[in-house]
């Protein structure tokens, strides 16, 4: 049987894939390998994670979770799932700071790929990294922390240096998390009340279909303290009666629990259940990031798309993520907006829209998410991201046989 993105939408060509058992079995695959790229749990929706050669994938490797509480860290195999990871800290009393939407993904794929959450103070979860162990060309092994010369442009690597076999993670004391959802909030409204509305909580997402005055559904998720308290209205927005799915239609059964009910962090900051095995060929998704100070225009750009896109999408949903100093985020230097597409599997029609979605978000200098659907017609990308001659340096100076390059590489970060 051919193995698949998550989604089902992409093929892997690659000749084989390992899956080792121990840390010595992944560097014997590594020194044995002319061409290797590592594979995570295939959320991705392009040829990112694929190579000429051979696959290895960590599910095998023993999470070994080392807590340190005096160093506020965290060792995992970058091959753990967050949401397994998650249940072992707050066993603990311990948390990372942040989730993606999907506590399914691999710690070392969400790194690689700058995969983040939502919140004006959250940074993306990589810079969570405080040290990554590389299994480099040869099997050999190479450890970055932070503060190293190298390590700013070790974390975000998209693969490019090697296999993420170990990642050291900060952690804080766990904590609870209340998350109410509000329907039916204007567009106006958000326009004229964006820094207000994503300040509300610690973490706000916002669905859209781009298109009439208002927005399906805001969706908040709050740290709980004495102080808290349900919000009965949101700029316009009222309070969902029941659970809700962004999705219309859907059965929230799924869904992390709403309605003000305080939980554990890792059972609220997710939208969706660890439990829940999501879908296979269901979804497509693009994202693009543009500067916090973009994002209205940004809106405006979208919006008069609007007409075209929601024909071709499940929903739209809008977050912010806090800045960083790794070279190849896409929050480098800069608080940015996230504009999520989850688009229905029509995948021509959507790799045909995205050209045009891309121009008309490039006076905003949007940056695409790594893991997802995009263009890059021009292949110009290198005009975002300040530090990306010293990334292109570092890999060559890594891996200077490109032991770990692929097309993805090649086309858009390494070719020209």
């Amino acid at each position: 049987m051919a193995l698949t993105t998550w989604a089902g939408n992409y093929t892997y060509g690659a000749q084989q894939v390992h899956r080792p058992g121990t840390l010595d079995e992944l560097q014997e695959v590594v020194a044995g390998a002319r061409h290797v790229r590592a594979l995570g749990t295939r959320h991705c929706f392009n040829d990112i994670a694929d190579g000429p050669g051979s696959l290895v994938a960590l599910d095998g490797i023993d999470p070994d979770v080392v807590l340190d509480t005096d160093a506020r860290t965290v060792s995992v195999s970058g091959g753990v799932r967050y949401g397994a990871l998650a249940e072992h800290l707050h066993a603990a009393g311990w948390a990372v700071h942040n989730l993606a939407s999907l506590p399914h993904i691999s710690v070392a794929g969400a790194v690689a790929t700058a995969t983040h959450g939502s919140g004006d103070r959250s940074r993306n979860l990589a810079a969570a990294v405080a040290g990554i162990t590389y299994v480099g060309p040869g099997g050999a092994l190479r450890t970055v922390v932070r503060g190293d010369d190298d390590f700013a442009g070790s974390v975000v690597a998209l693969g490019a240096l090697g296999v993420a076999a170990r990642v050291t993670l900060d952690v804080e004391p766990t904590f609870d998390v209340a998350q109410e959802v509000h329907v039916d909030l204007p567009w106006d409204a958000v326009l004229e009340h964006y820094d207000e509305l994503t300040s509300s909580a610690d973490s706000v997402s916002v669905f859209t279909d781009w298109t009439g005055p208002t927005l399906r559904q805001v969706w908040r998720k709050t740290r709980v303290t004495s102080s808290y308290a349900p919000r009965t209205e949101l700029f316009g927005g009222t309070p969902a009666d029941g659970q809700q799915h962004m999705l219309p239609g859907i059965d929230p059964v799924n869904a992390t629990q709403q309605l003000g009910v305080p939980g554990p962090w890792h059972e609220r900051l997710p939208h969706f259940k660890l439990a829940f095995t999501p879908s296979n060929g269901d979804e497509l998704q693009s994202e693009y990031l543009v500067p916090r100070r973009h994002a209205v225009g940004a809106f405006a750009a979208l919006r008069e798309l609007g007409g075209r896109i929601a024909p071709l999408l499940q929903v739209g949903e809008i977050r912010t993520v806090a800045a960083d100093d790794l070279w190849l985020s896409s929050a480098y230097g800069e608080d940015v907006v996230g504009l999520h597409l989850t688009w229905l599997p029509r995948q021509p029609e959507v790799e045909a829209l995205l050209p045009t979605i891309e121009a008309a978000l490039a006076p905003f200098a949007a940056r695409p998410h790594w893991g997802k659907l995009f263009a890059d017609v021009d292949r110009d990308l290198g005009r975002l991201y300040p530090r990306w001659a010293d990334f292109r340096a570092l890999v060559a100076r890594v891996d200077p046989e490109g032991v770990f390059r692929n097309d993805f590489l090649d086309r858009h970060v390494l070719g020209g």
